[in-house]
């Protein structure tokens, strides 16, 4: 049976929403943006710190389920202008071993929550008791 939980370090959702969802075998975490974040503010409008803080908050989302950014196997990336990818991916690459990246999918969404420019997705394998 699927837990359906909100971090308690993040605003509670304003839509009809979890911020994570943790089964048997996976954790779903909603789209977040540096919006969601309350540190996230300053950094609105540069896409490089605005990946380094959602990032680094959905691994401490991940390390409260007994799990980290290894266990992600896909990732939604919604970026507000496409031309800004390759920024992103030079910090997004630097949280996964090279050669180990999860599936991923990015697409262009001109209004992201916040007036972020950057929302990210994830899907982990959920670490069984026996294997941490």
């Amino acid at each position: 049976m699927p837990t359906f939980m909100n971090d308690p370090t993040l605003p509670t959702p304003s839509f009809p929403g979890s911020h994570m969802v943790v089964d048997d075998h996976y954790v779903f975490i909603s789209g977040l943006t540096v919006g969601d974040l309350s540190n996230g503010h300053a950094a609105r409008g540069d896409v490089k710190e605005e990946t380094r803080l959602v990032m680094r908050a959905l691994s401490r989302m991940l390390e409260m389920e007994g799990g980290s950014l290894a266990d992600i196997v896909r990732v939604d990336i919604h970026l507000t202008d496409l031309h800004a990818i390759q920024d992103m991916d030079t910090v997004y690459a630097e949280y996964f071993e090279p050669g180990r990246y999860p599936a991923r999918t990015c697409t262009e969404s001109p209004n992201l929550y916040g007036g972020s420019s950057i929302e990210i997705t994830v899907m982990a394998k959920r670490q069984l008791q026996s294997e941490q």
